[in-house]
C-alpha cells in the first residue's frame, strides 16, 4: 500500500548534542487483550495450518451488509481440541458447521473460539464451516482507514470496493486474520446483483445467474495469499487483455476498468503494466504468480496490492494522482499506482512479513521498486535522484520495525526512509550485478514464504559479504540518523568515528577530497584515522546523496 500523501520536513543542524540524540527506541505504548488476540500467535492458532479457503459471500448493496459463508481447510500441526479464528464483532456468526453438526463457540473482541467432540490429530486433514452475516465496517477513507467501500461510478451504478491491510481480513470475513500463515489455495465466489460484475483474484472460473436477481462469480486463486490481499469489486466493468512474454513463459495481463473508462485504461495501463513487468522481472525476477495472472482492476480508492488483481484508482495519469513525490521531475514519466503496488506482487505478496511490526519488507523494498524502475528506463543516476528526492518526506518519530505480536506496524518512515536505506546498501556493496541477484534470490530463496526481519538482514548480509546487520538495525530499529563525526586528534590527524544506537554500528561510507574521486572508509564507534593524503576537516566531502546520514565537522 502506498502511504498517505503527507509531506515531511526534515531539518539537519551542523552541531547536534550527542546525549539528546542518543534516545532508544519507540515510545512506550501500551497494548490490550484485543491486540494480543490479533496480532499474537497463540497456540489455539498455531494448532492448525490453513490449507483452503472457500468464500461464499453475498453482497446487499443497498443495505451495505453481506452473508454467506466460508469453508476452512486445514492440518492439524498438533492434537487439539479447540482453536480461534477472526471476525469483527459487529458481523454475526450464524453457526460454525463440523460434519454435519453445530459446534459451540465463544467471542472475545474480534476472535472466535470453537470447540470440537473430539480431539483432532496431529497431521490429520479436516475442515469447518462457518455461516455469517451483517454490516461489515464501512471504509471511511480506503485503503488507510479500510473495510468495505461504497459508492457510486459517474453513472450511477453501484461500485464497490474492499480494502482491508492492516485492518485485516476479518474485517469483511471470517478467516486465520495472521499473516504467518497464507492459505495455500482460495476459492472467492462473490454473489452481486445481476447486471453488475465483481472481479477478484486469480482467474475467473465461471459465472451462475441465480433465481433471486444475483449473479456469482467465482475466481480462484492457485498460489498461497495473504488475507488482506482477498478482494472484491462490484462494479459495472468491462475487460480487455494482452500477454507478456517473461521469464517464465507467456503471462495473462488482463484489465477490469469501469465500462466507460475502457479508452483510458488501454492507453495508460497497458505500457505502464509491460514496462513495470519488464524492469521487475529484471531486478526481482519472475512475476511470482504466472498461474494466477496478472491484472489491474479499477477501484474508488486510491489502490492497493491486492496479490494477481491490483486496485488501481490513479485515475489513468502519471505520477501520484497528478504529483511527482521526490520533486524530480522522475516520478512524472510514469504511473505510480501500477508500479508501486504491482512492486508489492513481488514484495508483500510474494515475500510476506508473519508480523505486521515487519510491514518494512513490504514497503521499504516496494518504495525502492520505484527508483530501480526509473534506473531500467533512465539510469541509475536518475534512479538514484528519486531515491534522494524523497528524503523530506521522512519523519524520522519512531523506529520504522513495529512492536511484535500485537498487528502493529511501526513508523510511516518504512516507505521513503527505507527506500533510502536500500539505496544505501547498494552503494555499500558496490556491485551493482551482486545487488540484483541478492534481489532476485530474495525472491527465489524465500519464494511464496512468510518471513521475519531476521530472515532478510541475514540473508542479505550473508549474500554481500558484509556485516550489514548494524545497519538495518540502525534505521529500522531506531529513530535516529547515524552521525559521521570528524574531528582533529591531539596529533593533529584527522580522524571521523560514528554516532549511533545501534551496537557495533561501522557502516562503510563514501568520501573525498573536494573535486577529488570517492573512496571508502570503515569508521566506527571508534575514532579511525583517515588516511587519504590531504584530508583536512575543512575539505573532506562526504557521499551525502547516497548516504542518509548526519555529518558533524568539530
Amino acid at each position: 500500500m502506498i502511504k498517505k500523501l503527507l509531506l515531511f520536513t526534515v531539518l539537519f543542524v551542523g552541531a547536534v548534542s550527542f546525549n539528546t540524540y542518543a534516545q532508544l527506541g519507540a515510545d512506550k505504548e501500551t497494548f490490550t487483550r484485543a491486540d494480543s488476540l490479533r496480532g499474537y500467535l497463540s497456540p489455539l492458532r498455531t494448532c492448525y495450518d490453513i490449507n483452503y479457503y472457500h468464500l461464499d459471500v453475498k453482497f446487499d448493496i443497498p443495505d451495505k451488509s453481506i452473508s454467506g459463508n466460508v469453508l476452512f481447510k486445514f492440518t492439524a500441526t498438533t492434537d487439539f481440541t479447540k482453536l480461534q479464528f477472526d471476525l469483527f464483532a459487529n458481523l454475526n456468526v450464524d453457526k460454525v458447521v463440523y460434519k454435519g453438526q453445530e459446534l459451540p463457540y465463544t467471542r472475545e473482541f474480534n476472535a472466535v473460539f470453537i470447540t470440537f467432540p473430539k480431539t483432532i490429530p496431529k497431521d490429520s486433514k479436516d475442515e469447518f464451516t462457518v455461516y455469517y452475516s451483517g454490516h461489515p465496517t464501512i471504509a471511511k477513507r480506503a485503503p488507510w482507514d479500510g473495510g468495505v467501500e461504497y459508492n457510486v461510478d459517474s453513472l450511477g451504478h453501484a461500485w464497490v470496493n474492499t480494502a482491508c491491510q492492516g485492518m485485516g481480513a476479518s474485517v469483511w470475513w471470517p478467516n486465520k486474520d495472521q499473516q504467518a500463515d497464507e492459505v495455500d489455495s482460495a476459492l472467492i465466489s462473490i454473489s452481486v446483483p445481476t447486471g453488475l460484475k465483481d472481479v477478484s483474484n486469480g482467474r475467473l472460473r465461471k459465472v451462475t445467474k441465480l433465481k433471486d436477481g444475483y449473479t456469482r462469480f467465482d475466481w480462484f486463486v492457485a498460489n498461497p495469499i495473504n488475507n488482506y490481499d482477498i478482494e472484491a469489486n462490484i462494479g459495472d466493468y468491462t475487460h480487455f487483455s494482452d500477454t507478456f512474454d517473461g521469464e517464465k513463459g507467456k503471462l495473462t495481463m488482463d484489465f477490469w476498468p469501469l465500462s466507460y473508462n475502457l479508452d483510458k485504461a488501454k492507453k495508460q495501463l497497458l505500457p505502464n503494466a509491460r514496462n513495470m513487468l519488464t524492469a521487475f522481472e529484471y531486478w526481482f525476477g519472475p512475476y511470482p504468480f504466472y498461474e494466477d495472472g496478472y491484472k489491474l482492476i479499477e477501484s474508488h480508492h486510491l489502490g492497493m496490492e491486492h496479490q494477481s488483481g491490483t486496485a488501481y484508482g490513479n485515475h489513468y495519469q502519471n505520477g501520484y494522482l497528478g504529483n511527482d513525490l521526490s520533486g524530480t521531475g522522475w516520478g512524472l514519466k510514469w504511473d505510480f499506482i501500477v508500479v508501486h503496488e504491482s512492486g508489492h506482487e513481488w514484495f508483500g505478496n510474494n515475500i510476506t512479513s508473519k508480523d505486521l511490526g515487519d510491514m518494512w519488507i513490504h514497503e521499504s523494498f516496494t518504495n525502492y521498486s520505484e527508483s530501480l524502475f526509473i534506473d531500467k528506463f533512465y539510469g541509475k543516476q536518475a534512479g538514484q535522484e528519486y531515491v534522494h528526492g524523497t528524503r523530506p518526506r521522512i519523519s524520522n518519530d519512531r523506529p520504522i520495525v513495529g512492536p511484535y505480536n500485537v498487528n502493529k506496524e511501526g513508523s510511516g518512515d518504512m516507505y521513503y526512509k527505507g527506500g533510502n536505506l536500500l539505496n544505501m546498501i547498494r552503494t555499500i556493496i558496490n556491485d551493482d550485478e551482486k545487488w540484483r541477484s541478492i534481489l532476485r534470490g530474495l525472491n527465489k530463496t524465500f519464494y511464496h514464504q512468510t518471513v521475519t526481519y531476521v530472515d532478510i538482514v541475514n540473508y542479505i548480509s550473508d549474500q554481500s559479504g558484509i556485516n550489514l546487520r548494524p545497519v538495518f538495525d540502525q534505521y529500522l530499529h531506531y529513530k535516529n540518523l547515524p552521525i559521521l563525526e570528524f574531528s582533529v586528534s591531539s596529533k593533529g590527524k584527522l580522524t571521523a568515528r560514528w554516532l549511533a544506537d545501534a551496537k557495533g554500528f561501522n557502516m562503510p561510507v563514501r568520501v573525498r577530497i573536494k573535486g577529488g574521486e570517492y573512496q571508502f572508509i570503515k569508521p566506527s564507534t571508534r575514532p579511525i584515522i583517515i588516511d587519504i593524503n590531504g584530508a583536512t576537516k575543512d575539505n573532506i566531502e562526504v557521499d551525502t546523496f547516497n548516504y542518509y546520514i548526519g555529518v558533524l565537522v568539530e
